[in-house]
């Protein structure tokens, strides 16, 4: 099985289970940790990474979906950090205990690609299927609109 990861054509063995999630391909095949094992159901967005560009949940997607497909995680999101949504969130000093944050940064990045400048409902909407046991949401949602370089308090 071929995926494309972060750029790198990546070739699976044979033996691996097309079943397997790609959370699992990423991390203990590829040695990529940065996206995170949360709750194993899609229910925190910890996992969250890029497949063609669209935010997908890497715990309960088979690895076989991501065949002949680009995948994008938090380590090939900008190679220096230097994306505009980490940025954004060094700069606001989003992360707490910084657990989730990849997830997070990673549905971020795939809603300002679909959408330069956000909403503040649209930020909301986009977000919620990621969870923050730190409650950063203030922080994060200001990072996303600084980040869309919009003001960062809703006026």
């Amino acid at each position: 099985m071929k995926i494309r990861v972060n750029g790198v054509d990546q070739t699976l063995d044979d033996n691996v289970d097309p079943d397997m999630p790609l959370l699992w391909a990423i991390r203990d095949l590829l040695g990529l940790t940065g996206t995170k094992y949360g709750c194993g159901e899609a229910l925190c967005g910890s996992c969250t990474v890029h497949l063609d560009g669209h935010a997908v949940r890497s715990c309960v997607t088979p690895v076989r979906r991501a065949s002949g497909r680009s995948v994008v995680t938090i380590e090939g999101l900008s190679k220096d950090g230097n994306h505009p949504v980490q940025k954004a969130w060094l700069a606001l000093r989003v992360p707490q205990c910084g657990f989730c944050q990849s997830g997070q940064i990673m549905s971020a990045a795939a809603l300002l690609a679909a959408r330069p400048r956000p909403t503040d409902d649209e930020i909301d909407t986009s977000m919620a299927g990621n969870l923050c046991r730190c409650g950063t949401y203030p922080r994060i949602r200001a990072a996303i609109r600084k980040a869309a370089g919009l003001p960062e308090d809703a006026t």
